[in-house]
Parts: C-alpha cells; sequence; structure tokens
C-alpha cells in the first residue's frame, strides 16, 4: 500500500511539473479581471495532473486495480472525453452547447456499459423505486448536476481539491465497511493524486511562483469521478449502501449549487447567471480567510457524508435517511439565505438581469 501511494504521489507531481511547464507555453492559462482577483497568469493544469496520475497507474500497475473491474476503462474513456472538451474551454472558453454534449456523451458511455441509476432504493418504504427506462435520463441529469456542483464550488484556493478529498474519504470508509478493498484502495489513490496540486495551489510548496489552478477540466473530471463511485457503490445486486447514502457524501456541493440557483431564479436572473453569492463568497464576507474558509466547508462535507454513514450503520430505515437529508437540506438553504442577507455582495446590486458579461469561472 505504501509503494502504491507513494507511486501515485510522485506521478500527480511529476506531471503536474510537465503540464504546467506546457500550460505556459502553449497559453493554457487563467487571466486575472473581472471577477478574478488572482494576480498574474495562473496554468489550468490541476485536473491534467488527476487525470495522468489515474491513467498511468492503471495503465502500469493494472494489479492494484485488475482489469476486471467493472466500468472501469468506459469510466477512463468517459473521462478522457471530459479533459479535453475542459481543456479546450480552459483555453478557448467554449460556448455552452458543447461541454454540455460531451457531458452527455460520457454519461451515455458508462450507460451503454450498464452502469446507471436504475433504482432510489427503499426511499418509499418496503418498495423498492425502480426507475426502469427513465432511469437513464435521471443519470444524465445527476451527470450533469455532479460536474456542475463539483464547478461551482471551485472557487478558492484549495477549496475544490479538499472538497473533493473529503468525499473521496467518505467513500473509502463506505467501501471499507462493505469490504471492498480494491475500491476503497482507489479512493485513498484519488485523495494522494490531489495533494501535488494542493501544495502548489495553496502555496505550500514554491510559493506564488508555482501556483496552479485546477481548471474546468479538472472540475467536470472531479465531479463525473465521484458520481462514477456513487453510481458503483449504490446500483446493482452487490450495491456497498443504499442510494440513499449518496445524497449525503455530495451534499454540500449539491445543497450550494440549489441554493444559490435558487437565489438567482428569485433574482430575476438565469439559474446559470455568474455571481459572488457561492458559500465560499459568503463565507468570506462575513470575515474568514480563504484558508479558514476552505477549512470549514471540507469539515461540513466531512460531517455530513459522516452522519449519512452512521445513519446507515445504524440500520435506519431509508425512508427516514431521505427525510434527515431533507431536514438538513432546508436547514442549509435557511442559513445560507440568512448568511447572504446579513453579508450581501455589494456589487450584485448594480447588475440587472440580463446584463452580466462575466465568465463562468468563479474566481
Amino acid at each position: 500500500m505504501s509503494k502504491d501511494i507513494f507511486i501515485m504521489f510522485i506521478t500527480a507531481m511529476i506531471a503536474l511539473l510537465i503540464a504546467r511547464m506546457v500550460a505556459l507555453m502553449c497559453g493554457l492559462v487563467d487571466k486575472p479581471g473581472g471577477r478574478k482577483q488572482h494576480k498574474g497568469e495562473v496554468p489550468l493544469v490541476g485536473g491534467i495532473s488527476f487525470y495522468c496520475a489515474i491513467a498511468m497507474f492503471y495503465i502500469f500497475m493494472p494489479e492494484t486495480l485488475p482489469l476486471s473491474e467493472a466500468h472501469f476503462l468506459t469510466y477512463l474513456l468517459s473521462i478522457s472525453l471530459l479533459l479535453l472538451v475542459g481543456i479546450a474551454d480552459d483555453r478557448f472558453d467554449l460556448p455552452v452547447v458543447p461541454r454540455v454534449v460531451i457531458q452527455a456523451m460520457s454519461a451515455i458511455i458508462l450507460m451503454i456499459d450498464g452502469l446507471y441509476l436504475h433504482t432510489f432504493g427503499h426511499v418509499l418504504g418496503s418498495f423498492e423505486l425502480v426507475l426502469g427506462p427513465v432511469g437513464y435520463l435521471v443519470t444524465l441529469f445527476a451527470t450533469w448536476a455532479a460536474i456542475n456542483a463539483y464547478n461551482m464550488i471551485d472557487g478558492i484556493d484549495g477549496l475544490l481539491g479538499s472538497v473533493a478529498g473529503a468525499t473521496f474519504a467518505a467513500l473509502m470508509v463506505v467501501f471499507l465497511l462493505a469490504g471492498s478493498e480494491i475500491r476503497a484502495m482507489w479512493c485513498l489513490l484519488m485523495i494522494v493524486a490531489l495533494i501535488p496540486y494542493l501544495m502548489l495551489n495553496m502555496g505550500l510548496i514554491g510559493s506564488k511562483r508555482l501556483k496552479v489552478f485546477m481548471g474546468d477540466a479538472g472540475s467536470m473530471v472531479i465531479g463525473f469521478t465521484v458520481l462514477w463511485l456513487v453510481m458503483l457503490s449504490s446500483q446493482g445486486e452487490n450495491a456497498e449502501m443504499a442510494p440513499v447514502i449518496a445524497l449525503w457524501l455530495i451534499a454540500l456541493p449539491l445543497m450550494d449549487m440549489v441554493a444559490i440557483m435558487i437565489r438567482r431564479v428569485r433574482r430575476g436572473h438565469s439559474p446559470f447567471h455568474p455571481d459572488r453569492d457561492h458559500l465560499h463568497h459568503i463565507l468570506l464576507r462575513s470575515g474568514l480567510t480563504s484558508r479558514q474558509t476552505v477549512l470549514v466547508m471540507t469539515i461540513l462535507t466531512a460531517t455530513i457524508a459522516g452522519f449519512g454513514i452512521v445513519l446507515s450503520i445504524l440500520g435506519t430505515p431509508e425512508w427516514l435517511s431521505l427525510v434527515f437529508f431533507f431536514g438538513v437540506f432546508i436547514s442549509y438553504i435557511l442559513a445560507n439565505n440568512r448568511l447572504q442577507s446579513l453579508n450581501p455582495d455589494m456589487r450584485a446590486q448594480f447588475s440587472r438581469p440580463g446584463t452580466a458579461t462575466f465568465t463562468a469561472s468563479n474566481r
């Protein structure tokens, strides 16, 4: 195990440093301006290093994840497509349509291989809520939701990597409790693959001189990876957890996305109208530093996920777990709205529906 961890870390670090140099040469950088308040041109390569580490590890050390592992090759194909369109988007700022189409294609590839959301479990009591053909459509929307939820949360240094790491850690616990040691190991390796990015992104090594951002390529790959693991663990005869527990594992990005979309619609804006009212923006305006905000949101992610796992361990009926989740969801939206009203973005007062020209990045 220690050898695998070391190899994954070194692979991710080397891939990150090489990708950083190439990105500077070909213009794959994030430039300051508008809502982007960083200094200088920062390479958008965190997702590239994460992808390369996973792909190379699988190619050269297949014994860690046997070739017989269900759906892994189709997952790799799907994230390859997402990485390519993400890189193109980071470089050329693509319109929405090609991004949405590629995201849909990534989901369809998994569905053709037999992995999709075909059941919501026993959320209605003793009756299993089987989706049937509707499950394909639900999987498509779940893919868009997961990708955009993790994309939206990528707004300050270290946040996406830390929240994703907490989610992978929760999934690792789920797999360990179910006795799926290989899948648990892969969750751990995915956390390790994020560490080099976090070290450079947060200035833990090289200060600001080696700074990198995740980029849309990274947020799409990570969001899709989380959804893939959730479907692996919650669907099929050998499911390791009830589908409702998946909601607890991805709760924070999901709740943040829904809360902000509701707020935008109430203002008369499009749900995709960019602004600075995500939870991390609100916490920053409340007086927290960037690192304090990352810490709070990471702990919140782990706490909510841990609560869902504990409910499962205690044998809580799935319908009751869903009721608890909706209670947490409503409480979050109310608390989020309260914090936002106490710490509003004053610049939003000068924005009218249809006038925004910001980019999709949260920075």
